[in-house]
């Protein structure tokens, strides 16, 4: 299944630290019992709790391009990533993995935020650009994988579960009564609402 999670500031005074990134993963540890990774540096951090499926042994997130300025974790998996990969290596780029994972992080070092429409599959995934300090976070059509975020007090943070994103200490913890009067309606919250107030669902 995996799961991800991060978050990213303007500036550093913002940032999450490591035990704030393992305290969000420690939330979804369930959704990846084989591997944890993370990356942080002065305003970005991203993490993933991995079910190794496909390249086990070497697809270890999160997963980085050549000059180790892009990072990506994944959530779900890239149904033509071996046509991807060959495409990209034909462009010029360099693969140290057999995952589909470390298609994302080409793609989008080639074709920037349009990466998503060159991807068939099921994912929520998260690119920290190192260099320009740029968050991007997307999931695939469908929905299938989850993904939720919140922009609060010059952050904004992700997760895979909302009990993730509550792993965070100042995070708002507000009931959202609209939600709260469509789920008493309709028997859920509709996208992009949730039931807590400033919390959202991509």
């Amino acid at each position: 299944m995996c799961g991800i999670a991060g978050a990213a500031s303007r500036s550093m005074d913002k940032a999450i630290d490591e035990p704030q990134l393992r305290s969000m993963l420690g939330k979804i540890v369930h959704r990846g019992p084989d591997d944890e990774g993370v990356y942080l540096d002065a305003c970005g951090a991203i993490g993933v709790r991995r079910l190794s499926i496909i390249d086990v042994q070497g697809g270890h997130q999160p997963v980085h391009n050549e000059d180790e300025r892009l990072w990506v974790v994944l959530n779900g998996e890239v149904y033509n990533f071996k046509e991807l990969y060959e495409q990209l290596t034909r462009l010029g780029h360099r693969f140290y993995t057999r995952s589909d994972t470390e298609v994302i992080v080409h793609a989008y070092e080639e074709w920037g935020d349009s990466c998503v429409d060159h991807l068939n599959g099921m994912f929520a995934f998260a690119v920290w650009d190192a260099k320009t300090q740029r968050l991007f976070i997307a999931r695939d059509r469908a929905g299938m994988k989850p993904l939720y975020y919140c922009q609060y007090d010059g952050r904004l943070a992700f997760a895979s579960e909302l009990k993730a994103l509550l792993a965070l200490r100042d995070i708002p913890r507000e009931l959202d009564l609209i939600s709260l009067n469509l789920y008493l309606t309709y028997e859920h919250v509709p996208t992009p609402r949730t039931i807590l107030k400033g919390i959202c669902k991509l």
